[in-house]
């Protein structure tokens, strides 16, 4: 089973996007705007026509894939960030590890910096500058 972190967003979804694309790499798998859906264009204010309706980026080599969407205040939808759900990256080295955290702490709030604990494992958390919870995590002994 492979999992797949899908988030939301009230209009950011595309700047968010790129943000994490430039630390990640690679090109997006997917990426729609609500304009495009069949319907849509004509039932959208035109400040969320441009919106992301799905927008898929890979995340490495294990197939992971970071996925989201905006929302449409005008269909009701409504947003809150939380620190409820978090991103758990486990990279295959303390360099990535490293490499993700300063690519995707960039501008956000550290909670803990990279540092070894004392389970054994190489961690660190921090909420990114669009609200998205992460954990880098590397266990050198898998």
């Amino acid at each position: 089973m492979k999992v797949n972190p899908y988030l939301n967003y009230d209009g950011q979804a595309e700047k968010a996007f790129e943000f994490y694309k430039k630390t990640f790499g690679g090109e997006y798998i997917t990426k729609m705007r609500m304009k495009e859906a069949p319907g849509m264009a004509d039932q959208l204010p035109d400040d969320e026509k441009e919106r992301i309706m799905h927008i898929s980026l890979p995340m490495g080599k294990d197939g992971a894939v970071l996925m989201a969407s905006d929302i449409c205040p005008s269909m009701g939808q409504s947003l809150t960030v939380g620190n409820n759900n978090y991103i758990s990256l486990h990279p295959d080295s303390r360099e990535e590890a490293d490499r993700l955290f300063a690519g995707l702490s960039q501008g956000g709030e550290i909670e803990m910096p990279m540092e070894d604990q004392f389970w054994g494992d190489y961690f660190g958390s921090f909420k990114d500058k669009y609200g998205v919870c992460w954990m880098i995590n590397h266990n050198s002994s898998f």
